[in-house]
């Protein structure tokens, strides 16, 4: 049996869902919302997915609801939400509103919508980046914070009055990081990858966990959930090509090789 980096790594975004979850991702998130249906089809088909990238054409409601689903956002209804960035910080914090300085930008990016009230308020946050190798992406400090994780220049979330839990997963395709203590930690490590490599990526000071280990290979439900699902492969346009030559195979026990 073999697979490529992106089904490994929309089963390691799935993984991060906790059967019964309400769980919520936006528009521009192809890996995101591949994950969200693997996990529905494999270990939490009692999660409740919530939508934002795919809506009904031409709809013809028995009757137009007085508002949005903002207000359950908000509150506090939803237990997860994937969010990613043009730049994380080691805190969590996201930006997807420019880089550079804020008076002149180098580049204006698509902005975040209602990322930034929804992430103060929802249970937890995935975080996701199929860039980190770039070394652009996994910064020191976000040139604007778009979306808040557990600490960004004005306080923490209990300074700031603010509910949500914030990021507790961060997975790109290199490894997956905790947040165990509010920060960044990488806990687990795909293969053909070492800390190293992950050290020179990363822009802040790079926690390993003591008991790093490799990501778990994909499981035949798994795998056959991700073809069924993404049969177009549009996970893929958020990879590089190199990346996209990343091929692996089932060895004894939980090993594989690339």
């Amino acid at each position: 049996m073999s697979w490529t980096i992106d089904e490994w790594f929309v089963v390691a975004l799935a993984r991060t869902i906790r059967p019964a979850e309400t769980v919520f991702h936006g528009f521009g998130s192809p890996c995101a919302q591949v994950a969200m249906h693997v996990a529905r089809h494999t270990h939490a088909p009692d999660m409740l997915l919530v939508e934002g990238a795919m809506y009904a054409v031409n709809p013809d409601p028995p009757f137009i609801p007085p508002t949005s689903n903002d207000a359950s956002l908000s509150r506090g209804d939803v237990d997860r939400m994937f969010l990613s960035g043009g730049q994380i910080d080691g805190f969590g914090n996201t930006n997807v509103t420019a880089i550079g300085p804020a008076g002149r930008p180098k580049v204006k990016l698509g902005g975040g919508g209602g990322g930034c009230n929804l992430s103060a308020t929802i249970g937890a946050l995935t975080l996701w980046t199929t860039r980190h190798r770039s070394g652009r992406t996994l910064v020191d400090s976000c040139d604007f914070v778009t979306d808040m994780g557990h600490r960004t220049p004005l306080g923490t979330r209990a300074e700031l009055g603010f509910t949500g839990g914030g990021p507790q997963w961060l997975v790109t395709e290199l490894g997956v990081f905790d947040f165990a203590g509010g920060r960044a930690r990488l806990v687990l490590i795909f293969p053909d990858v070492t800390v190293a490599e992950i050290r020179a990526a990363t822009g802040f000071p790079l926690e390993v966990a003591g008991d790093l280990r490799a990501v778990a290979p994909p499981s035949t439900a798994e795998l056959a959930a991700v073809r069924s699902v993404d049969p177009l492969k549009v996970r893929t346009s958020e990879f590089s090509p190199r990346e996209l030559d990343r091929v692996f195979e089932q060895g004894g026990g939980q090993d594989c090789a690339c």
